[in-house]
């Protein structure tokens, strides 16, 4: 990743992961800007509380019950303005209560805790902002040279990829970037692994040959999304000369309801709270001996490969089709107008 002078149009990592499930489902979604028709309720009800969070945060107050009781009244004013057609007004009431109980969890588990960081932080970083929601970070890496090899006089060609955290907090001895998520679901193996040695690294390197049955596009690209967010929050600890700490990249489920105990009798929601950091599990231990920063060679050139194919395309996913086909198929709005899969659903006789 470096600072390159010749740069290409910019991608997101919301676009790497459509792409790592199927590149035509990037094609559709990303190139041509086909929009799914699918309402997102929980989603919506992420952002609810990811929105109550950020700004309870923003209050500057520290005191968990203090923070508490602004994230809770912000929730309030959000709620009394969401629309959402629920089949009753019991489930709605319930709703909300499971709302509050993960505001509840979070403020107990990590709240004080994040806003005290944000606190020393801000005392550094007078020139920037701390908190989202989605404040936005990006990445600038080489894309790799041609088959047929570079100009020797023309310069390396860039590109940009952007991705968001909710907010950024200093835990003592690192810059740490937290984003809210609906669930941990997408981790798949990451979330139970402290390293990258192992069964990661070789599902992830699995995940590319064509000759493999592995298939991990969510790991794959929350591991591709690790390394964008490290990226970014260096660039904004250097631009901001807030010397040599490390940056640490976390996670927090806002919709995992795995945990959550319901008192249908007297109507209580209890849950908790489940915080994954994904630094130690990117990492690898010989690119972090060369470069004493939180990185991983593998995953950072396939991750210029990656985004070089998407910018110069095409989009066949004909050498993983039976993959594809298998496992991204069956869940993908864009099947009424992808002619792979309509030509493999089709078939004339004759």
């Amino acid at each position: 990743m470096t600072d390159g002078t010749t740069t290409a149009e910019s991608l997101s990592v919301e676009g790497l992961r459509s792409a790592l499930h199927c590149p035509r489902r990037y094609e559709l979604a990303h190139v041509h800007g086909i929009e799914d028709d699918e309402e997102d309720a929980v989603g919506d009800r992420v952002a609810l509380l990811r929105t109550a969070i950020c700004d309870a945060l923003r209050s500057g107050e520290t005191d968990r019950e203090e923070l508490e009781t602004v994230a809770r009244d912000r929730l309030s004013t959000l709620w009394t303005d969401h629309e959402e057609p629920f089949h009753s007004r019991a489930q709605r009431r319930h709703e909300r209560r499971v709302l509050e109980a993960t505001l509840a969890a979070y403020v107990e588990r990590v709240g004080g805790e994040h806003a005290g960081g944000i606190e020393r932080l801000a005392a550094d970083a007078t020139r920037d902002e701390l908190i989202g929601p989605e404040l936005p970070l990006s990445s600038t890496l080489e894309l790799p040279e041609p088959a047929g090899g570079a100009d020797p006089d023309s310069e390396r060609e860039t590109v940009t990829i952007d991705a968001t955290v909710d907010y950024v907090y200093d835990d003592g001895s690192s810059i740490v970037g937290v984003r809210f998520v609906p669930t941990l679901a997408p981790l798949g193996p990451l979330r139970y692994r402290s390293e990258w040695e192992g069964d990661v690294a070789e599902r992830f390197t699995d995940h590319f040959d064509t000759d493999s049955d592995t298939f991990e596009p969510d790991p794959v690209g929350s591991l591709f999304e690790t390394a964008v967010v490290l990226d970014g929050l260096r660039t904004r600890r250097d631009r901001l000369e807030l010397g040599d700490r490390t940056c640490r990249y976390v996670q927090i489920p806002l919709a995992d309801r795995s945990g959550t105990a319901v008192n249908w009798v007297r109507e209580t929601v209890e849950t908790n709270l489940e915080v994954v950091d994904l630094t130690d599990v990117y990492v690898d231990h010989h690119t972090y001996g060369m470069t004493h920063d939180h990185r991983n060679g593998t995953v950072d050139d396939r991750l210029g490969r990656v985004a070089s194919g998407l910018l110069s395309g095409p989009f066949d996913p004909s050498d993983r089709w039976d993959r594809i086909a298998e496992h991204a198929c069956p869940t993908c709005d864009y099947t009424v107008c992808c002619q792979d899969y309509i030509a493999g659903e089709v078939r004339f006789d004759g």
